[in-house]
């Protein structure tokens, strides 16, 4: 089942194209990168830590697609809306959600169908869902 294909693009949310994390650097670290900055080799330190950060996962890209076979992840985004989860439900099944990048239960989805067809969440990146529902799924989020 592909889990977006019933859902109406008008009613889908818009999910932001990336997520905020903090890092601390040390000062030396944090000064060849201003170097670097300030010679015009990058536009800023976010672009060199995304350069870096790309640069590393190229290097171990074939790890990476090796784990995602094994763990039977799905990669990129995956969304589920009420619709979704009222066809698992009809059909008697229960989802097993893996991600590797997002996954998404849309807003319109009650907590109480999140809990009845959704039997485990394990997502390497990041969950979006309402706080009701992340409580419904809270011991079955890994």
């Amino acid at each position: 089942m592909n889990p977006t294909s019933s859902t109406p693009l008008a009613l889908r949310s818009k999910v932001p194209d990336s997520e905020k994390i903090t890092i601390n650097l040390g000062y030396v670290d944090l000064g060849h990168i201003d170097l670097l900055v300030s010679e015009g080799f990058y536009a800023n330190r976010t672009d060199f830590i995304r350069t870096a950060i790309r640069n590393q996962l190229s290097t171990q890209n074939e790890e990476v697609r090796q784990v995602v076979a094994r763990k039977m992840l799905v990669l990129g985004l995956q969304r589920f809306g009420r619709t979704d989860l009222e066809a698992v439900q009809a059909a008697g099944q229960t989802l097993e959600i893996r991600v590797l990048g997002l996954a998404s239960i849309e807003d319109d989805v009650p907590p109480a169908l999140a809990q009845a067809t959704i039997a485990s969440v394990t997502v390497l990146g990041a969950f979006h869902a309402s706080p009701a529902v992340k409580a419904a799924l809270a011991g079955r989020i890994g």
